[in-house]
């Protein structure tokens, strides 16, 4: 038998996504060791690593070929699972294994979790590998993610707000020289800019580089503005979270024996049971097609709940999607006016809109990611063909972390919706423990963050809000995951401040 995993890699590239809900290492308990345990899946992962270390695309293939089950290497192309080796290396750099994670419970011996770090990034990184219950042993499935720090190491030294952003200039610096980050940089302390900085090129094709005022696009981050336009029309008793969708959007998007059991809250909280419609129609499809909200019906019309609405919980662009729908039918408004009426001008967000982007934009980044040419050699490829031609309710807008700052600032102050209103987006809901309505939730008391992450092929974007301490952070990047990277190291050192 095989047990039927996935690329995590190859899955998140083919949606606007997505929220920081995907995590890290499986939570709770864990232990960390250098001796690694011995087992077939502990083996397998050693040999990967290994692979990842001789950087050798001929030699990937080859093993991808005689030590992959058949069924989950023929579910992607070969060059697919080639360019998520060449990515994790090209992104972070040279992986240093440090050991083996262990869980409570135990994971089955068919799986292992090997714990490294990359060479440039210095991020720890998690390779999880699932191989067959019988020799020989083929690779079921695989996922690269951001890992917890090893727990066999000693405490971080604490530092100094100061010393942490001198420490945060060297580590852009080295990013940079490494080719592993281009984007923006900018934190603040209770609204206050301590450190803003921009990096990279926004066009390599006429070398113009990255400004603090680029526009950037967001993937997924857009779902935090839908979300409080929904709770805006909530407030002036336009709909109420519990409304049933059908209440709103007629058959010709979705049946009613769908429509009558989501709500709008279900919609937020990404427990509707509904997918996304960027699906293999839309892969194939020219994006002319897809401009307004009413655009995507013919991708939506033939969706099917995947579990019980209310049940439990799973990302859905299709239900922001909808959300934005909804906006328009309450308002009678194009969703975007609405939005940039309501949301972006109050907020004095002057850089952000979802930009056509078959017009002129001024300053706008265009976004890259690393691939291998027939050569053997990197080549930088822009995602201009790939993305939406124009964002929407789900993703695909444009901003810059000066905005999102502002965006921060006014929903601290209540400014775009009441306090008790953003107390209640922030809270984590019934079958979504780490979503409240269009954002995400992380930490324990005394250090709560809310924020989301947007991601695509040239696209990296996050958001963090920490409650509690008042930091801010925003990140920008238009190489692949180059925001996650430097967002996740920031983390981490606020952790150590005294």
């Amino acid at each position: 038998m095989m047990a039927s995993v996935r690329w995590f890699g190859l899955a998140a590239a083919l949606a606007v996504c997505c929220a920081r809900v995907e995590g890290q290492q499986t939570a709770g308990p864990y232990k960390d060791a250098r001796t690694p345990p011995d087992t077939p899946a502990a083996k397998r992962a050693i040999e990967l690593i290994g692979l990842l270390e001789a950087d050798d695309p001929a030699k990937t293939k080859a093993y991808i070929e005689t030590n992959f089950h058949p069924t989950f290497r023929d579910q992607f192309p070969i060059d697919e699972h080639l360019g998520m080796f060449a990515m994790v290396r090209q992104n972070h750099g040279k992986p240093q294994l440090h050991g083996f994670r262990r869980y409570e419970p135990p994971r089955p011996d068919t799986e292992a979790v090997a714990i490294f770090r990359g060479e440039v990034t210095q991020a720890w990184r998690g390779l999880s590998v699932t191989v067959e219950t019988e020799p020989p042993y083929r690779i079921a499935g695989l996922n690269f993610s951001p890992a917890r720090p090893p727990s066999d190491l000693p405490p971080p030294e604490k530092l100094s707000q100061e010393q942490l952003i001198a420490e945060l200039k060297k580590y852009l610096d080295r990013l940079v020289q490494a080719d592993a980050f281009s984007g923006t940089v900018l934190m603040a302390k209770d609204g206050k800019v301590i450190h803003s900085s921009a990096h990279g090129l926004g066009c390599k094709s006429f070398a113009s580089s990255n400004k603090l005022d680029t526009k950037f696009n967001l993937g997924s981050m857009n779902k935090m503005f839908t979300a409080v336009a929904t709770a805006q029309l909530v407030e002036r008793g336009r709909l109420s979270f519990s409304d049933p969708m059908s209440k709103f959007l007629s058959t010709d998007w979705l049946p009613r024996e769908i429509s009558d059991k989501v709500t709008v809250e279900h919609l937020l909280t990404h427990t509707s049971g509904l997918g996304s419609y960027f699906n293999d129609t839309f892969m194939k499809s020219s994006r002319e097609l897809f401009r307004e909200i009413n655009d995507y019906k013919p991708l939506v019309a033939e969706e099917k709940l995947q579990f019980e609405p209310g049940s439990r919980w799973g990302y859905s662009n299709t239900g922001f999607l909808l959300l934005g729908a909804i906006v328009e039918a309450v308002t009678r408004q194009n969703y975007h006016d609405y939005v940039r009426e309501n949301v972006f001008k109050p907020a004095g967000m002057i850089n952000t809109d979802c930009y056509p982007m078959d017009e002129a934009i001024e300053n706008l980044a265009m976004g890259y990611s690393k691939t291998r040419g027939p050569d053997g050699r990197n080549v930088w490829k822009n995602n201009l063909f790939k993305h939406t031609i124009k964002g929407g309710p789900a993703g695909g807008g444009y901003s810059t972390v000066e905005d999102l700052l502002r965006f921060d600032q006014a929903l601290r102050s209540g400014k775009l919706v009441s306090r008790d209103t953003t107390a209640k987006m922030w809270t984590a809901k019934p079958g979504s423990p780490d979503y409240g309505y269009g954002f995400g939730i992380y930490g324990a008391p005394g250090s709560r963050q809310v924020g989301h992450s947007g991601g695509f092929p040239g696209i990296s974007a996050n958001l963090a809000m920490f409650l509690d301490s008042g930091y801010t952070v925003a990140v920008l990047s238009n190489y692949d995951n180059g925001a996650r990277t430097v967002s996740d190291w920031i983390e981490e050192r606020l952790k150590q401040l005294h």
